[in-house]
């Protein structure tokens, strides 16, 4: 039996354990042991952190695995790519991973590349009022090397720079922030496969976030309702980031805005699928494609399939942050149960709790047949 190594163990891990076994594959996880899903599915299951690429590798050649993956996470990207390349199995350089994974660094490849991007400070504590000189407010104050919304504030003035500095740092594994100009417009996600630099858009999705000061994400819905003009104009956008990162094979999301003038204005790139379910079970819903297969093919050096799997819906995923977000799971079971595709493990709600993603409280994914009618019983 061919054998997967698979680094993380989480339930957004998860879907990539299950397709592999479904493939025939046998699982070698490796995770940090707390309890996660996926040390319970996996075939086999090692007790080591994501970040111990040595002794991960070190398993690996005992192993002997096929492809070394992952999904939806980005610290878990830096040791598939530099096990899988000590392997000699396909994955991105640890150039482009570097790059992928850090904001800073990434701001300044899209700047070399021609991209828009708003204009951006790097910097750490303690705070030096100057390095932020000719930055012009609202700023967004982030984590150079963080996802999932932690340490992210937004300032409408310089007052308390300081402390959102201190919370980003807080947050950044190389304790260092970045500061830049805040993007106005609409926010949205592109969502693409890549096997050996050829690039493929699958879907795009609306995001929909808490706003000031933090934007945790509360939803996200695909497809994106975009006319096909603003469509091949991400597509050309996007494409052009993903060459400047040098991604060449596997997943990645774009996170974007779409501004006034209809320009794309990148926000970030992640060399791996979207989180947040985006990847596993809304590209799936919304396009018909099997992503997690894909990723998998990808891995082994295969080109991705693109036959479709099954029929194309609307597809939308709910965060639960309050018990009126229970509330609306609750009248959605009752008057359309069919619609209502997943409901993820519930934890107790406890109000004003949530400071990023990590902190939610669960998530339900809903499956319709048009914008108009998702319209009808969730607030678009």
């Amino acid at each position: 039996m061919k054998k997967i190594v698979i680094i993380g163990a989480n339930s957004f891990q998860n879907p990539l354990i299950l397709k592999a076994k479904e493939m025939g594959f046998e699982t070698h996880v490796f995770a940090w042991r707390e309890g996660a899903v996926g040390e319970r599915t996996a075939d086999v299951f090692y007790p080591v952190s994501i970040v111990e690429r040595e002794q991960i590798l070190e398993e690996c050649r005992r192993i002997n695995p096929v492809a070394v993956v992952s999904i939806g996470s980005d610290l878990a990207m830096l040791t598939v790519n530099y096990v899988a390349g000590k392997l000699g199995l396909p994955c991105n350089s640890m150039a482009c991973t570097r790059i992928s994974t850090n904001k800073y660094e990434m701001r300044k490849v899209f700047r070399s590349a021609g991209l828009l991007v708003p204009r951006f400070r790097q910097v750490q504590l303690p705070l030096d009022p100057k390095v932020l000189e000719g930055l012009s407010l609202p700023v967004i104050v982030k984590p150079t090397d963080r996802s999932g919304s932690r340490g992210i504030t937004k300032l409408e003035s310089f007052e308390g720079l300081s402390e959102a500095v201190a919370l980003a740092v807080e947050n950044s594994f190389e304790k260092k922030a970045i500061v830049e100009e805040c993007l106005l417009g609409e926010e949205f996600s592109c969502e693409c496969i890549s096997c050996k630099g050829v690039h493929h858009l699958l879907a795009l999705t609306k995001k929909y976030t808490t706003g000031h000061p933090h934007f945790i994400e509360t939803g996200h819905l695909e497809p994106a309702d975009l006319r096909e003009e603003q469509v091949q104009r991400i597509r050309q956008v996007v494409f052009q980031a993903l060459d400047a990162l040098q991604v060449e094979n596997g997943a990645s999301h774009t996170e974007f805005m779409l501004d006034s003038q209809g320009q794309v204005q990148i926000i970030e790139t992640g060399a791996r699928m979207g989180g947040d379910c985006i990847g596993s079970d809304l590209v799936p819903l919304s396009t018909g494609y099997d992503f997690v297969r894909m990723v998998l093919d990808v891995a082994q050096g295969k080109e991705p399939d693109f036959t479709p799997v099954g029929e194309k819906k609307v597809a939308y995923i709910h965060f639960i942050f309050t018990h009126k977000d229970l509330e609306l799971l609750t009248k959605l079971k009752e008057k359309i149960p069919e619609k209502v595709r997943f409901v993820s493990e519930l934890e107790e709600i406890r109000e004003g709790c949530v400071t990023d993603s990590s902190t939610r409280f669960g998530f339900f994914i809903l499956a319709f047949d048009s914008v108009e009618e998702a319209k009808e019983y969730v607030e678009l």
